[in-house]
């Protein structure tokens, strides 16, 4: 799970100094061993993505021979499209969100819902340009052992506290079975937000049907699974 700098560097067509200067100077989280420096994939993941930096989704491929992974379409297909959802904060609006979402047998909403507002106070989740990827730290295991993507449009802009001061108003919430999954699907999505055109899209908003097409259309041309 962990990334060396020159690793990092290679990935995202950068030099070592700059990655380096991303750690000691703008907040990438990194471990000391040996005197060399370690970056979780997750921390970068959710570093990148707030950053707006764009990191190729193969860097957080799996190394195994684990199944194929789910692509975001098929996780969009279980986990749906909502729109006009109401809201006036992040606490509303994520209230909404979670009872919308498909949750196993035991996992208090509330408990949800304040796990997620605690992610929240750590940093924004927020994407930019009125985009957020509300989640948590650990996967949220779904009922029926598939993991899905919620995509919801709030009705009126709230204030994430995004880095481009910009509200959000379009919410994109996961239920994952595996920490794995979890990780693969949000380098997948953040990748795909970076489409000029489907962001577009999406701020339209689209249809169901639009968005899964276009969704389905990027994977096919851009991402290979």
């Amino acid at each position: 799970m962990f990334l060396k700098v020159a690793a990092v560097a290679e990935a995202v067509g950068v030099d070592e100094k700059t990655v380096l200067n991303w750690i000691r100077q703008q907040g990438l989280p990194a471990y000391k061993q040996d005197e060399r420096y370690q970056i979780n994939r997750v921390d970068l993941l959710e570093w990148a993505t707030a950053k707006g930096i764009v990191i190729p989704p193969g860097v957080f491929a799996a190394n195994d021979d684990a199944p194929l992974l789910p692509s975001v379409s098929e996780a969009l297909a279980r986990g749906g499209i909502h729109y006009d959802l109401p809201g006036d904060s992040p606490e509303t609006a994520l209230r909404e969100v979670v009872a919308r979402l498909t949750l196993p047998p035991g996992l208090d909403p509330e408990f949800l819902l304040q796990t997620l507002l605690a992610r929240e106070a750590l940093g924004s989740t927020a994407f930019g340009n009125g985009i957020a990827i509300p989640h948590v730290r650990n996967p949220i295991v779904g009922q029926t052992g598939q993991s899905a993507i919620s995509l919801c449009f709030l009705k009126n802009p709230i204030d994430f506290d995004a880095i481009d001061g910009k509200p959000v108003t379009i919410l994109f919430t996961f239920v994952t079975v595996n920490v794995k999954e979890h990780l693969h699907l949000l380098a997948k999505l953040a990748f795909l937000l970076h489409d000029q055109a489907f962001q577009a899209l999406l701020h339209a908003p689209g249809t169901e049907a639009e968005i899964m097409s276009a969704i389905t259309a990027l994977e096919e041309t851009i991402i290979r699974r």
